[in-house]
């Protein structure tokens, strides 16, 4: 589905790749509702698709996904400005990565609020009405995560895992139904998000991730809106994240191996490190 003449509703829109996504459904002609927490980045990102896009209409609210009756309250609202979301994204997420002990429970808890339950609340509350109308289209943003569970990631990878199996499992249901589903797992991109997570990380999650390269926010959206016009459910930037979707079941046990030795480098090399 192309987003031309379509209500575009993004959660997590006013930074990343919801971001990227919002400008690039602009430049199509399509009408926009963002939904994201920060206030001032909201209305920044509206000022900047305005400017990018002369004529473009933007609907923004502040609103915390993972409170579904906030949430409902903010798609209702998007609503009675553009009509019925005709393809909902939902961009919205948090990640802290960490060692596994170190990590708070309450992290664990709000990571998945926010990654799947900010999600499903949006996907109860939009669907049934696609389905109604047999027309629509559902995005989800998952991570590279959601194929592999990374050292680091542990507060994390569960999250992005969940909404890979709703998003399998809700293929089935809406085959045939007028509503398609297409779920996105990003390698790591040049992101705010990944700006903050860089701050937490273990060492050996940067040494692991190290070799699946750095995208650009624009890149992985041109991607996933090429990937939507042609109704496709999986998207996998790169060919490493293509090779981990495909080849996964049969890679585990080397990239175990592989992962596990670039850990323990990446540990003996620190600790031959003078300290600072």
């Amino acid at each position: 589905m192309s987003p031309r003449d379509q209500h575009v509703l993004i959660t997590g829109g006013s930074s990343g790749i919801g971001l990227a996504l919002a400008r690039q459904c602009a430049a199509q002609g399509a009408r926009l509702s963002l939904l994201a927490r920060d206030h001032t980045r909201l209305a920044a990102a509206r000022t900047e698709l305005l400017a990018a896009s002369p004529g473009a209409s933007v609907f923004t609210t502040s609103v915390d996904v993972a409170l579904a009756a906030d949430l409902t309250a903010a798609l209702t609202a998007a609503e009675q400005t553009h009509g019925p979301v005709d393809i909902l994204i939902a961009s919205a997420g948090i990640a802290r990565p960490g060692y596994f002990e170190d990590v708070p429970v309450a992290i664990f808890e709000r990571a998945m609020a926010v990654n799947y339950f900010g999600t499903l609340y949006a996907l109860k509350t939009l669907i049934p009405a696609m389905r109604a109308r047999r027309h629509g289209a559902v995005v989800l943003i998952s991570s590279g995560a959601g194929l592999h569970g990374f050292f680091g990631y542990t507060s994390y990878s569960p999250t992005k895992f969940a909404l890979r199996g709703l998003a399998e499992a809700l293929r089935a249901e809406l085959k045939d139904s007028g509503v398609g589903i297409t779920i996105v797992y990003p390698p790591d991109t040049d992101t705010p998000q990944l700006a903050e997570e860089n701050l937490t990380k273990p060492i050996e999650t940067k040494a692991i991730t190290a070799g699946g390269g750095l995208w650009s926010a624009d890149a992985v959206a041109a991607l996933t809106l090429a990937g939507l016009a042609r109704g496709r459910f999986s998207i996998t930037p790169g060919w490493q994240i293509t090779a981990l979707a495909w080849l996964h079941s049969l890679l585990a046990p080397v990239l175990y191996w592989s992962f596990d030795r670039t850990a323990r480098q990446a540990r003996a090399q620190q600790a031959k490190s003078p300290a600072r």
